[in-house]
């Protein structure tokens, strides 16, 4: 396995007077770390970046050894993403979809072939491969966008919300995906907003608020509950009482 790691140093992202992304580092080597923070918080600005879709105000982003400004080409094929908007081609099959990446990515047709069949068979798409995109529930897009991602066997996942309108067989199985890449080395770094899932899933998280990391630890150093630490850090729920909700009423 080569070098699976996401190196961050002052990363900084500006549109307009709004800081999405204020001076953010971290490194992370290996393992699974759930990105977590209330909407707005720039979270999927953050992966953006990562990712090479946007590029920052300030800052340096390494995937691997590949600098991501300069070197993005290489980057690029060590990196799987499921983006926020999924990227897909409503007017082909997911089938199509995954024959044209594998191209793309430079595999041939026995290596597409194999891999297409595995990926289907696990994450629950043999029913809709030869299905239409624009034709397909959400869920399935996002099940066919992370098929995309893991078609060229990457060294690094970036995922906007992966488990998003996964069913609880396909949740289970990509989360055992997830513990397998990781065991061989490498790094997934997902956004997600459900508390109870992280704690499943994931070995260590960061927390962002108003563009800012507010805490960056392994879950296994947590003194007490995750959503105790979220809800100090970040963001206390609502608690006020609506009285008009009264089912009693005359």
């Amino acid at each position: 396995m080569q070098n699976a790691t996401i190196y961050c140093r002052d990363l900084t992202k500006r549109f307009g007077n709004l800081i999405a992304v204020d001076r953010i580092s971290f490194e992370l080597a290996g393992g699974i770390c759930a990105l977590l923070g209330p909407n707005g918080a720039g979270k999927s600005t953050l992966l953006k970046l990562l990712t090479g879709l946007l590029r920052p105000d300030e800052g340096t982003i390494r995937i691997g050894s590949a600098d991501v400004s300069q070197h993005w080409v290489d980057a690029k094929r060590m990196i799987g993403v499921v983006p926020e908007d999924l990227g897909l081609l409503d007017s082909l099959t997911i089938k199509e979809h995954l024959e044209l990446s594998g191209r793309v990515y430079g595999l041939d047709k026995d290596q597409i072939r194999y891999r297409t069949e595995s990926l289907v068979q696990t994450l629950g798409l043999r029913e809709a491969l030869n299905t239409f995109l624009n034709k397909c529930s959400h869920g399935t897009r996002k099940k066919t966008a992370l098929a995309l991602a893991l078609l060229h066997n990457p060294y690094v996942l970036l995922l906007d919300e992966p488990f998003e309108g996964a069913d609880p067989v396909s949740a289970k199985a990509i989360q055992h995906l997830f513990t397998s890449m990781s065991q061989r080395g490498a790094t997934i770094f997902f956004v997600a907003h459900s508390l109870s899932l992280v704690t499943q899933v994931a070995s260590q998280a960061i927390m962002m608020h108003r563009g800012r990391l507010v805490w960056h630890s392994p879950l296994s150093a947590l003194s007490r509950p995750l959503g105790d630490m979220y809800f100090d850090l970040v963001e206390a729920p609502g608690v006020e009482a609506l009285h008009w909700l009264d089912c009693s009423r005359s």
